[in-house]
């Protein structure tokens, strides 16, 4: 194991989706802990840590990714709290699924507003009807 890129990786896990990501990686331990590893390693440590883009951008790009693929929702609810923890608003959440309509379609932006609304309610945040 690389551990300076573990560690590194690991770092980036607990800032962006904190006790949702750990969640994650312990659910892999008695099934793959390889793929744990490699989550943190490779997506958190060698993509997360990359200079170009902030962890708001790289959230954004995540959330709409998983939107996109479908069938992620347990992911995007990860990472939905992920967006949150890195300072992203509810409002700009959900703006950014309204921008994928055209895109992917409705039914994928209404699964992912579905999600959405699970993380917030849990959170106990209030999403204003606004367009910013």
């Amino acid at each position: 194991m690389n551990t300076k890129r573990y560690d590194i990786g690991r770092q980036n896990l607990d800032k962006i989706d904190g006790a949702c990501g750990e969640k994650v990686i312990k659910s892999l331990e008695d099934i793959s802990p390889d793929l744990g590893k490699y989550i943190i390693e490779f997506a958190f440590g060698d993509i997360y840590s990359r200079k170009g883009l902030s962890l708001q951008e790289r959230e954004m790009i995540t959330i709409t990714s998983l939107l996109t693929a479908g069938g992620c929702e347990s992911q995007l609810e990860v990472h939905i709290n992920g967006a949150l923890n890195v300072k992203i608003s509810p409002a700009k959440i959900v703006e950014t699924f309204l921008q994928c309509i055209p895109y992917t379609g409705f039914p994928k932006v209404l699964n992912a507003i579905n999600v959405a609304k699970k993380v917030f309610h849990e959170r106990k945040l209030v999403i204003e009807n606004s367009n910013f």
